[in-house]
């Protein structure tokens, strides 16, 4: 029988041959952590080792609340700084880089073939690159600065067959939530989600990105697309090591198949408190709101930026709404900049933070207060993720926040294309 790219990858890192459901031990080929490397420290000062076993594997990028929004983060920032001197740890990325799955990625450690595991549920991210890609504990990630290696159960896998082509005003953003709104946020417990089927390579990897990071949203272990010429075109200009390319085989057992017809996706909001509350943005136009938030790991790159900036260009947001844009990275605020994109969201009234996490974790920049009402790109609505339990917080693409922070009201952005 043929093998799935998780049972591929995960078997070539065992040395064996694997199947779904068994446990392996295994090196991963990177590590990542980012603010939370401040708890991880203590966990592995308690393991009594005076150094880390295999520095160059780890990766540290400080993006949750840069800078430092009090004494307590710039004291966990600061014990991470010294860390890193003394280890002598090479890929080390401070406050002024961007959010940690945007930076890792521009930085070619997301590869196709590469096993990598992070203190961050979103880790999922890389399997946009075809790389197996999960989130583990701090614990869990002090042993792998102890040890190099860690045990893994290898996934069952969930094929998402898509078909067809999205339509005017429909995203990627648009096609993961209403998977997710389908099948349940806990249908993908533990599993692989392999996005595939005729129309899978006419996603971009940007918005392969988001899919892969929301596969999280659905329980999985990992979310991927099969590299092919796209994934390609990307790491050949900035593979920083040798790859793989791993494809599942013809004949690999999945756990079930869902196929999905792309034309016939409309744009989707995810309602509060739960990222399955899903439903079309028709069935909820009109719900007035006080923030915007364009953005974050998951549409905060420069296409998410685009399409927001060519829908507000020329326009002013509504005066009830505060709207705030969220670059991923240096790299795209940089380009945005270049491209006159944030000119044109900042006349049209939009707050530019840099960026990193910023409100998405309700821990600074932009925190809602009582009975506020925020329409997201970012990928999680539960009470109280942006910073107070008796908000609601509305997920939706770049379009639709666009779109719905012109009128002050949630509202369907094929109106405005």
């Amino acid at each position: 029988m043929g093998k799935t790219l998780s049972e591929k990858i995960l078997g070539h890192k065992a040395g064996k041959a694997v199947s779904a459901g068994e446990v392996v031990t295994v090196a991963p080929d990177y590590c990542l952590s980012h603010d939370n490397s401040a708890a991880i420290i203590g966990e592995f000062k308690k393991l009594g080792l005076a150094r880390v076993k295999a520095p160059q594997k780890l990766v540290i990028i400080l993006d949750h609340i840069v800078p430092a929004a009090d004494e307590k983060y710039a004291q966990n920032h600061k014990t991470i700084r010294e860390f890193v001197a003394a280890q002598g740890l090479p890929n080390f990325f401070d406050i002024q880089h961007g959010v940690c799955h945007q930076v890792l990625s521009e930085a070619s450690f997301a590869l196709p073939g590469k096993l990598i595991v992070g203190s961050d549920s979103h880790t999922t991210t890389y399997g946009a690159f075809g790389a197996f890609a999960a989130g583990i504990g701090r614990t869990e990630a002090a042993s792998i600065w102890a040890t190099d290696e860690i045990w893994l159960r290898v996934p069952e896998t969930l094929r998402v067959e898509f078909s067809g082509k999205l339509p005017a005003g429909a995203y990627a953003k648009d096609v993961i939530l209403k998977v997710i709104g389908d099948h349940g946020a806990d249908r993908a417990n533990y599993e692989a989600i392999e996005f595939s089927g005729p129309a899978a390579g006419d996603f971009s990897l940007a918005s392969r990105m988001v899919m892969a990071n929301m596969a999280a949203e659905m329980g999985a272990k990992n979310g991927y697309f099969e590299p092919d010429e796209k994934t390609l075109e990307w790491v050949r200009a900035r593979a920083r090591a040798d790859y793989e390319i791993v494809r599942s085989d013809p004949g690999a057992k999945y756990e079930a198949v869902l196929k999905y017809d792309l034309s016939a996706i409309e744009p989707q909001v995810a309602c509060p408190h739960t990222v399955d509350n899903v439903k079309p943005v028709r069935e909820v136009e009109g719900k007035p709101f006080h923030q915007a938030l364009i953005g974050t790991c998951t549409n905060g790159r420069l296409e998410d930026l685009e399409v927001a900036a060519r829908m507000l260009k020329g326009k002013k947001i509504h005066p009830r709404v505060r709207a705030l844009v969220l670059p991923a990275s240096r790299e795209v605020y940089i380009e945005a900049m270049r491209k006159g994109l944030l000119e044109t969201l900042s006349e049209a009234g939009c707050v530019i933070l840099n960026p990193g996490c910023g409100p998405c974790l309700g821990a600074h920049e932009g925190l809602l207060a009582a009975g506020e009402v925020v329409v997201s790109t970012s990928n999680r609505n539960f009470r109280g993720r942006m910073g107070n339990r008796d908000s609601e917080i509305y997920l939706a693409s770049p379009a639709t926040a666009a779109a719905s922070a012109l009128e002050g009201k949630i509202t369907d952005p094929r109106k405005h294309q």
